[in-house]
């Protein structure tokens, strides 16, 4: 039987070195490709607060145009908020907000030609989306939950 151990498992993650070092992966000899990423995430709230909010009733404003919004500016950010992250030339990103019963969900695609997935683009559009939505609604609701924050689909396909 063997055991994984500690070094063996390090081998297997790309952005550490062969010390355990953080690092940027190399992406150079990589094929330039179409990438997509598709992201979603949740934020559970009080029916009043959800009612606000498609009322536009929210004293800070139009709470689902500033999330998508906010979403975008996001995305196209993260590089510099995630360390590791490569800078990418975005062709798109899209963030939705959908109203439902419970809360809002919130989908964000990005899109881009390059050597590197877009996965944590649209991951950190709709994080920043989601919480760009409790800072407009904390002041009503203190029981607000943000959630189920995940990558839907990432797609990678040759531009030839």
């Amino acid at each position: 039987m063997h055991f994984t151990t500690s070094e063996d498992k390090m081998s297997e993650f790309s952005h550490v070195d062969e010390q355990g070092k953080a690092k940027m992966v190399d992406v150079s000899e990589k094929p330039e490709q179409r990438r997509v990423a598709l992201a979603a995430g949740k934020i559970f709230l009080h029916p009043e607060t959800l009612q606000m909010i498609v009322q536009n009733q929210m004293k800070k404003g139009d709470v689902l145009t500033v999330a998508e919004i906010a979403g975008i500016q996001a995305a196209k950010q993260t590089a510099l908020l995630i360390p590791l992250c490569h800078t990418l030339m975005l062709q798109k990103v899209e963030v939705k907000t959908r109203v439902e019963s419970d809360g809002i969900a919130i989908e964000c695609q990005a899109v881009s030609i390059g050597q590197t997935g877009v996965e944590m683009e649209a991951l950190t559009g709709v994080s920043v989306a989601l919480l760009t939505i409790y800072d407009m609604c904390k002041a009503v609701d203190k029981s607000m939950v943000l959630g189920e924050i995940r990558l839907v689909e990432k797609i990678k396909s040759s531009i030839i």
